[in-house]
């Protein structure tokens, strides 16, 4: 038998091989290992507000190009200084194929933004619940968990706004497992107050054995990545300024206009004065109870209906229907049917989800009402 010309009893001394034959194999071994380098190259987006792409890691190293969030560039290879700073070789798509190195920090590798676009995928159809902004900088996740790092997609700035469209409460993870600290503070953020009241509110959060995660949906101008979740600690709630001042003992979790002055999903703010609204007009807002009581994973999201109309030549609002206690369940839906209006929400009845839907129409004096389709669900009673 004869392999590559060479018969097999041939030992290795007596063994020659052509110079051709050697130049095949160089060969075949050089675009080996170019099909595995390529293999590894990958495109990645850049979430900071501009970057620079620089020569080297240097600290000397010079400019070469400038890339702003959402630039797409090629991923080529990566290195750690000896800071422990990551760094990508990256390929830019501008008129000249810049290449050069970024810090890993500024780029979203293709991988993670595909997570994102996943996490917006499975509630595309989803109105926005509510809006909120950050307290201060936190991590953009790819799930409800801070237990770990590997889902984290990217970290979101202080003052970041935001669509919220729906929201869990989790186990909070154990004292021995690592968290990352997607809970701290902001520089000067403590509240002022006394003794009692701050430790009733460290005891309570002690005793909590779940934490409230929020899933967003973000503006491009604030994030490539379109949707992930944000831990709810972090996060306050803006409530527009036409409704803010009707909240009582209880807390706005969800509200969406019923009127056409305005976007009936209440988009994102685009601004630091987030809940500012053109004109006032009428809403249908959820409502939750405050307790002093530990949350459970049975929680209801929410526990009253409240619609708030607005008579435009008293230029007042007014209260048009609160429901009676009801173990409610997002989302929320605002929608026309044959010229009428509705909203549906979900609750719980006899341990089964049910939708509720609600009619809303003007009487003869063009006073807002609302009459619940079918009987509504009770709520169950508090132990």
């Amino acid at each position: 038998m004869k392999i590559f010309g060479i018969t097999e009893n041939l030992n290795f001394n007596s063994l020659r091989v052509s110079p051709s034959y050697l130049l095949l194999l160089l060969v075949v071994t050089f675009v080996s290992g170019c099909t595995t380098l390529a293999s590894k190259n990958d495109t990645g987006v850049v979430i900071a507000r501009r970057a620079q792409v620089r020569s080297s890691i240097a600290v000397v190293a010079a400019d070469l190009s400038e890339v702003v969030r959402g630039d797409v560039v090629d991923i080529l290879d990566s290195t750690t200084a000896e800071n422990g700073e990551r760094w990508l070789r990256v390929r830019a798509h501008d008129a000249e194929n810049t290449e050069g190195w970024i810090e890993a920090r500024n780029v979203m590798p293709q991988d993670l933004l595909d997570r994102s676009v996943q996490v917006a995928a499975e509630d595309k159809d989803i109105p926005a619940q509510a809006t909120g902004q950050l307290r201060a900088s936190t991590n953009l996740r790819s799930s409800a968990d801070r237990s770990g790092t590997e889902n984290i997609l990217l970290k979101l700035e202080s003052g970041a706004h935001f669509e919220i469209i729906g929201w869990k409460r989790v186990p909070k993870p154990k004292a021995s497992e690592t968290t990352e600290s997607d809970d701290a503070p902001k520089a000067g953020a403590a509240t002022e107050g006394g003794s009692k009241q701050k430790d009733s509110s460290e005891d309570k959060e002690a005793e909590e054995l779940n934490e409230l995660w929020y899933k967003v949906r973000l503006p491009r101008a604030i994030s490539p990545a379109p949707a992930g979740w944000v831990y709810a600690k972090q996060v306050e709630l803006t409530v527009p300024s036409d409704i803010i001042f009707y909240r009582t003992g209880r807390e706005f979790v969800a509200w969406q206009r019923l009127d056409d002055a305005g976007d009936p999903g209440q988009s994102a703010p685009k601004d630091k004065d987030a809940a500012k609204e053109a004109q006032p007009g009428s809403w249908v807002i959820l409502e939750k109870s405050s307790s002093d009581k530990p949350s459970t994973l049975e929680d209801p999201d929410f526990d009253r209906i409240f619609v708030l109309g607005y008579d435009k030549s008293r230029q007042e609002h007014y209260t048009a229907y609160r429901s009676p206690d009801l173990h409610g369940r997002l989302p929320l839906r605002v929608e026309n049917s044959n010229g009428e209006k509705f909203f549906t929400v979900k609750a719980d009845d006899n341990g089964q989800s049910v939708d509720v839907r609600y009619k809303v129409y003007r009487d003869d004096r063009g006073n807002l009402r609302v009459d619940a389709q079918g009987t509504l669900p009770k709520s169950p009673k508090k132990k």
